[in-house]
């Protein structure tokens, strides 16, 4: 499988504790799914923390951030060990499809004060263009 895209995002605990103090904040990016997951954590702002900076991590490897998708579009579960996972729906999914993107996979933590997550976008059996033409991929088009 060839990576189609990556994305990583960290964003201040504090930060998301002061946006859900505003009711419309926590339901309109968060799932129903998520909210209840979150509320079985220790630091419940934390764990929304977590996961926002993991859907920003998700728009990015996508590589078109929220356009044509909402964040509930994208949603971040764990799995009985602890696993996150990430599901898509609607126009996230739409998105995904068009760029050939079959897994998404996600890596997240946080401390006191951060949280961190990173995400890789994979799918197909193509490799990047630049590697197919024999050039330096990490030198860029021009660097022949």
């Amino acid at each position: 499988m060839a990576i189609v895209g990556v994305g990583t995002d960290i964003i201040e605990i504090e930060r998301i504790k002061k946006a859900a103090g505003r009711a419309s904040f926590v339901s309109k990016v968060f799932t129903e799914k998520e909210i209840s997951l979150c509320r079985q954590k220790p630091d419940f702002y934390a764990a929304l923390a977590i996961r926002f900076a993991a859907k920003e991590a998700v728009v990015k490897a996508l590589g078109t951030g929220l356009r044509g998708c909402t964040w509930q579009d994208i949603e971040v579960l764990s799995s009985s060990t602890g696993q996150p996972f990430v599901l898509l729906y609607g126009g996230a999914k739409d998105i995904a499809a068009g760029r050939g993107i079959t897994s998404i996979l996600v890596s997240m933590s946080h401390s006191r004060e951060n949280a961190v997550a990173f995400c890789v976008a994979e799918g197909g059996e193509e490799t990047d263009e630049a590697c197919n033409s024999g050039r330096n991929a990490l030198a860029g088009p021009d660097s022949n």
